[in-house]
């Protein structure tokens, strides 16, 4: 009989309280369609659900290659959460609201 590993589940989203400050960063190429895009919804997000208690600082990797080493950034667009910890970075199409709400620990707030 085969064995399985049990499956892991994951951990509940911490409530985060609601005067927590958020640091991130939107690593573009450019201003491209796709950069464009990556930014606006970014913000659209950001306004939505963390009004007051956010800074974006949208950085290109073309004009500033030497950020992009230091914070390992391989893809563009790539949107990091530096604070609150964890940090996390979401890679990619950013289009998808749930998929970026839950990297920004903000799953809970997208069902309001």
């Amino acid at each position: 009989m085969k064995r399985t590993a049990p499956r892991r589940r994951r951990k509940p989203a911490r409530k985060r309280a609601p005067s927590e400050h958020y640091e991130l960063r939107l690593y573009v190429t450019g201003m491209t369609p796709r950069s464009a895009q990556a930014i606006a919804r970014t913000r659209e997000m950001c306004e939505e659900h963390l009004k007051g208690r956010y800074e974006l600082r949208v950085i290109d990797i073309y004009k500033h290659p030497h950020l992009t080493r230091e914070e390992q950034i391989i893809a563009a667009p790539t949107l990091v959460k530096r604070l609150p910890l964890p940090m996390r970075r979401m890679v990619g199409d950013l289009s998808n609201r749930e998929r970026v709400l839950f990297g920004l620990d903000l799953r809970e707030a997208a069902g309001e």
